[in-house]
């Protein structure tokens, strides 16, 4: 692996938040993925740091975009969505990459329905924000930031 010159973060959207803006606006508000990647990205840039983005409706391209992101960045800022509370699989690629992965939520998944109190990534991630909606993924970069400078 070649000598990094400057970090790098991923964000990665998981399933269903491709439709942020339009989907269950009274949880998750008006705001759209896009203009949540660009306040990421403007995050990341004030911190200089470079971000990337991505989103998957799919458990396997997830799992595969967390292998890959272990070669090529810092850290990672995750929403999982619904995988949060039952995927295994993108809990061991989380466990199985040497880079730290802070979980985000925009909703308060502890004052929801009783299935989205359980995070089964949350022990292998560096720390869970939630219920801060589209502020979760700039406090998750700025965790990051802080993560992968020290």
């Amino acid at each position: 692996m070649k000598e990094k010159t400057y970090r790098k973060i991923l964000i990665i959207h998981g399933p269903n938040l491709n439709l942020l803006g339009e989907r269950e606006p009274n949880v998750y508000g008006s705001e759209t993925m896009q203009t949540i990647n660009q306040l990421a990205i403007d995050t990341s840039k004030a911190n200089n740091i470079q971000c990337d983005c991505f989103q998957s409706n799919h458990e396997g391209e997830i799992i595969d975009k967390l292998h890959e992101a272990r070669l090529e960045y810092d850290g990672i800022v995750l929403n999982a969505g619904a995988y949060t509370h039952y995927s295994y699989a993108i809990r061991d690629a989380i466990s199985a990459i040497k880079i730290p992965v802070v979980e985000v939520h925009m909703s308060n998944i502890h004052k929801r329905e009783e299935f989205r109190h359980n995070s089964v990534i949350s022990p292998v991630c560096a720390g869970q924000i939630c219920g801060f909606g589209s502020n979760s993924y700039v406090l998750g970069v700025l965790a990051l930031a802080k993560l992968i400078s020290d």
